[in-house]
């Protein structure tokens, strides 16, 4: 019982942010996210009514999960190209996810299928871009606006406006494209190892910058690294976060939405092998 109550406390606080102060914002005053055009629109409000027992027999969604996107260079060792995945691989691994009849569904749609059984598209997927990193705006963004595909784009914050990063400006353009911009801290430290202020410092104060660029609230945390513990859980929901995403470890069993499984696509997977394990893991 206590585990259902606590699920209904992001919601009944309207989806205020991924890993915000909400103090600073008033929740009833947040304005709702647009979803992609391809895909139905999910009241944000929406209260659920399955328990984590119904939400970990619903059938996973994919979400891939990219960090940088750009041609290898000779310094770049094996491990790094597991995180590197080259424009025109990307490129092709997109057009195959159109040309499969896949279609973008964001956080939002997500969580309502989730907690409701609300209807997703047969095909759906969600494509996701940790780190802000400049590729993501300059290459990513542009590839998937060829195919009417939306994105969630989970930020550093300490990386704004550096060389090789995106700038707040284009920060606020994906937004304005209805992409949803997500928090992933301030700088990707261990959400394990968090002790007194750091919930303010990595969370808090993120999410209120992000906010104020995007005008928008934000509702979705990406743990660093892929790396959650039970006691993260409650300072997330305290923040009014709706979901977390991890990486590829098994899910909580009383805390499915603040555990949703990623796959990230390793630089060496062509379009076939990227689909092919796509449809293995989830």
């Amino acid at each position: 019982m206590k585990n259902r109550i606590l699920l209904l406390l992001p919601v009944l606080m309207v989806f205020c942010s991924c890993d915000l102060n909400n103090a600073a914002l008033n929740p009833g005053v947040r304005a709702a996210i647009t979803d992609a055009p391809a895909t139905s629109s999910v009241p944000a409000s929406t209260i659920p009514t399955y328990t984590a027992d119904k939400i970990l027999a619903q059938k996973q969604v994919p979400i891939l999960c990219y960090h940088r996107i750009r041609a290898w260079r000779p310094t770049d060792t094996k491990s790094m190209k597991d995180y590197i995945v080259p424009t025109e691989t990307f490129k092709q691994q997109i057009k195959m996810l159109a040309d499969s009849g896949y279609k973008t569904i964001l956080p939002d749609q997500l969580y309502s299928y989730l907690t409701n059984g609300t209807p997703i598209p047969a095909k759906s997927v969600m494509l996701t871009f940790d780190d802000s990193e400049e590729e993501h705006f300059t290459v990513a963004a542009a590839e998937m606006k060829k195919y009417g595909f939306k994105g969630v784009f989970f930020l550093m914050t300490v990386t704004m406006d550096r060389p090789g990063y995106m700038s707040k400006e284009e920060i606020k353009s994906l937004a304005h494209d209805g992409n949803i911009i997500a928090c992933h801290t301030w700088d990707h430290h261990n959400v394990k190892k968090y002790e007194g202020k750091d919930w303010e410092t990595q969370i808090d104060k993120p999410i209120k910058q992000i906010e104020s660029i995007t005008g928008r609230p934000v509702k979705y945390f990406a743990y660093p690294f892929g790396l959650w513990n039970q006691q993260a859980i409650p300072e997330l929901k305290k923040r009014g976060l709706n979901a977390a995403f991890q990486l590829t470890e098994k899910r909580s069993q009383t805390e499915p939405l603040y555990t949703i499984r990623r796959m990230i696509v390793p630089g060496e997977w062509n379009a076939n092998q990227m689909m092919k394990r796509m449809k293995q893991n989830f």
